[in-house]
């Protein structure tokens, strides 16, 4: 059995890199990249696999599904730009022998738009939004190796368009509670697009391939995150379409570079791909969290006023039988969208007899 395992791990691994190859990023769903939890939106939009049962953490890195968060729902909600808002609602189930599995529903919601022509005639209101509903499954390999899959139908209606896709993501995670280490690769939406917006144009999907580690300090209540996205891909400057005369733009070629330029240029694109994140854990009950990220600071700052676009923060609080998470990221000077989570037990939700948890202790080895 446990020669089999190995194989099956082996072949996860050797089958990622074509997995890369087969995957550009795309254009269609792209509100599969958002933050499925306030305590992700907290640490910069990316999370780390931890030791925690954290039902949010396994659906972006399904290796993670384990028998500590079956029976677990979680909720989410997001008031985001505008009248645009999006959650999240997830529940995951332990079973003896085929392993863990999870079940969630991803919506993002347009708002109401009026239709009008190009002469100003309004001809009524429409809507628009995304779906996403997820089957996600995990099973340990042995004490430190876990693999994982998820399986997405997916659809979109955009006023009269609507297109159908399916995708997959396929993960293995590394954890070492005695090093208090937690480590994870995921390759996100492997898929495509099965019903088009447009007859004969097909979009890609926004495929990701990520690398995430956490680490807690033994003697102090700091855990530090770290997160490199869209590894498949080296360059993620922003090039315009469009370039008017005496206009340059991030990602163009300039033979004119000094030495010290092309390393700051080859640094710049190497932070693109990381997201930073710390979680300041006091108690057993609380925790309070930072994070950075790069990228989204260099293509949404404006240079005048440099405020904290690219930080993001958030807490978590145990209150009874609920947890409450708390997220807020600075996208743009135009506003910062809240996150709020709320996480409970049906195990101890709807064990009366039974005292009240609370969470894991975050200090012991």
């Amino acid at each position: 059995m446990l020669t089999k395992r190995k194989s099956l791990f082996v072949i996860v691994i050797m089958l990622l890199p074509v997995m890369v190859i087969a995957q550009q990023s795309g254009r269609a769903y792209e509100f599969l990249g958002l933050p499925v939890t306030a305590r992700v939106t907290a640490l910069g939009g990316y999370p780390a696999p931890d030791l925690d049962p954290d039902l949010g953490a396994a659906l972006f890195y399904p290796s993670l599904l384990r028998s500590e968060v079956s029976n677990h729902l979680s909720l989410n909600f997001v008031d985001y730009f505008g009248d645009i808002n999006y959650g999240t609602v997830a529940f995951a189930r332990t079973f003896e022998k085929p392993g863990t599995f999870s079940a969630s529903l991803q919506y993002i919601d347009y708002g109401v738009f009026t239709q009008a022509d190009e002469t100003g005639q309004t001809y009524g209101q429409f809507g628009a939004g995304e779906y996403s509903f997820m089957l996600g499954w995990a099973r340990p390999l042995n004490d430190r190796f876990s693999i994982g899959s998820n399986l997405k139908l997916i659809y979109s209606s955009l006023e009269e368009y609507y297109s159908w896709g399916v995708a997959a993501d396929v993960a293995v995670s590394y954890t070492n509670p005695g090093r208090l280490l937690a480590m994870g690769l995921v390759a996100r939406n492997i898929g495509r697009q099965v019903v088009h917006y447009r007859e004969n144009n097909s979009e890609n999907l926004p495929f990701d391939l990520v690398i995430g580690i956490s680490k807690k300090l033994a003697n102090a209540p700091l855990r530090f995150t770290f997160a490199a996205h869209n590894l498949h891909r080296f360059d993620l400057t922003y090039v315009s379409p469009i370039q008017l005369p005496g206009q340059s733009y991030w990602g163009e070629e300039d033979n004119t570079q000094t030495a010290s330029e092309r390393v700051g240029d080859f640094s710049d694109k190497v932070m693109r791909h990381m997201v930073l994140g710390m979680e300041f854990i006091p108690g057993k009950n609380f925790a309070f969290r930072f994070g950075y990220n790069y990228r989204r600071r260099q293509e949404m700052k404006i240079d005048t006023r440099m405020s904290t676009v690219g930080f993001s923060w958030g807490f978590g609080v145990k209150i009874s039988r609920f947890e409450l998470n708390y997220g807020r990221s600075n996208y743009h000077l135009a506003g910062a969208p809240n996150h709020i989570s709320i996480s409970t037990s049906f195990s101890d939700l709807f064990n009366p007899g039974g005292s009240v948890p609370s969470l894991p202790d975050q200090n012991a080895n």
